[in-house]
Parts: C-alpha cells; structure tokens; sequence
C-alpha cells in the first residue's frame, strides 16, 4: 500500500495547531472531512474558553454577565473537570487562580488547550488505514494503527539566561516513542516565570520544565502543571500516579531526573 504523509497548521487559540496524518487513509474524503471537524472544534473551543476575548463565555463568567447554570455544557463539562483535577492533584492544579486587581477567577487554560486537543483529535482517530498526530504548542496526541509509532523529542528547555539546562548545544533532551495517548510540557522555559502554586500562591518556579506522558493528552498536561507547582517534591508525587511517567528539570542546577517507568528510546 502507498504509504502518504499528509499536514496541516493553523494558528487558533494563540497557538500553532498541526496535524499529520500518516497512511494510505491520509489520502481519503474522510481525512480531509476529520480534519476539517478537528479544527472546528478547536476554534470553538477558542470562541468558548479564552480569557483573552470578551466575548468568550470564561470572559462573560468572570465578569460576571453569564452564570455558570446560563453556560453551554461544554464550560460546564470543562468547569467539573477542573474540580476533579484539582482533587486528583491534591490542590497543585486548581483553575480559581488569583485575579487582577484581587480576588480569584476562573481560567481554565491549564487543561483546556489538552481538552479542546482530545475533542478534535477523536475525529482523526475515525479516518481508516491512517496514523494520526496532533501537536498543540508542543503538546502531542497521537493514535497508530498502520505503522511504526511516533518518535517525539523532548527539548532541552533553556534556563532563564537562556543557556540549555545541561549547559550543551543538544536541542534534545530525550525522545520517546509512542503509539497512542499523549505528551505534555509545562514549566518556566518558554513563557516565563507565570505559573504558581495555587496552594500558596507563590511562584512555582523550582522546575525549568516538566514532561508528562500517558493515556490521556489532558491528564498528562495537569500532571505536568501540577508536578510545577510541587517543585522540589514533584518526582515523589509523579512516582505516585497510576499509568503515567515524566522527566523533569530542575531550574539551576539543570539536573534532569525520570520516573521509574519512563522509557526512552534506543
């Protein structure tokens, strides 16, 4: 069978969204109508939970023009999730997270961009005799039923002078290989010290980057948000979870430490 490599990018919800499809399925009417479904439901997302449009429902909520009773289900849906992730996390990951001008609100953009990624990437996952990877900003989904599995890098993440954590020129720090679920990277390396700890309050800023993989894109996404917070404690606490395996980096030292079941490839 010919073997096709099919990609697209668009940018939506500030961020490069790229798919590849991989297979003799890629070349099909039913790719090109997954594809189009997938970044429908990401643009829809965008139109539900962004906080940086006003007219978003996340914006109406924290201003205080819509209940979350008034929301469509899809906020409600996202707005229970966060609930149990913040129990799931023992409170590292929690969307109330301190407001401008005091106060809290509502931001779930810790889980929804990995969210919104699982919606659509269950259209491209239907499309026969075809791989399927989507990439959001550096967070990866992928589904393979036809070939090799997916080889994904992990990056070195750059300290805050902006030297490689481990002091090379080696743009990768790691790769993986994964046939089905998904990666997820959170940390201070690309966006700066914006994350804290909602326990606290204070910075979360003892990790340069945490690296999450397992079953689920959004779930991996929290942990590694959550392993950010725990700082210091975040290996003992990863080493807990059931299914799921990370790669951490130390900010400072650069040191790098893995769970126990995290597998590089040869």
């Amino acid at each position: 069978m010919e073997q096709t490599h099919r990609s697209w990018v668009e940018h939506i919800m500030g961020m490069p969204m790229s798919i590849h499809l991989r297979g003799p399925g890629a070349s099909s009417a039913a790719a090109d109508v997954a594809v189009t479904l997938a970044y429908d439901e990401l643009r829809r997302a965008d139109e539900l939970f962004s906080t940086y449009r006003p007219d978003s429902q996340v914006s109406r909520l924290n201003a205080g023009t819509l209940t979350l009773a008034e929301a469509d289900g899809d906020v409600r849906v996202v707005a229970e999730v966060c609930d149990v992730a913040r129990d799931r996390t023992q409170g590292a990951f929690d969307a109330h997270l301190p407001a401008p001008g005091g106060g809290t609100w509502f931001d779930p953009s810790g889980l929804v961009k990995t969210w919104a990624a699982e919606r659509a990437f269950a259209h491209l996952a239907t499309v026969e005799l075809c791989d399927a990877y989507l990439g959001a900003a550096g967070d990866i989904v992928v589904h393979t039923q036809f070939s090799t599995p997916w080889r994904i890098g992990v990056e070195v993440p750059m300290q805050a002078t902006g030297d490689a954590a481990d002091g090379s020129d080696d743009r990768l720090l790691d790769v993986i290989e994964l046939s089905a679920g998904g990666i997820a990277t959170s940390g201070t390396s690309r966006r700066g010290a914006h994350l804290v700890d909602p326990r606290t309050g204070a910075p979360a800023d003892a990790l340069l980057a945490a690296t999450v993989v397992g079953p689920s894109l959004m779930w991996a996404d929290v942990y590694a948000t959550a392993a950010c917070a725990y700082g210091d404690d975040a290996m003992g606490w990863l080493e807990t979870l059931d299914g799921y395996d990370a790669l951490i980096v130390y900010a400072g030292t650069g040191q790098v430490r893995r769970t126990k079941g995290w597998r590089s490839a040869a």
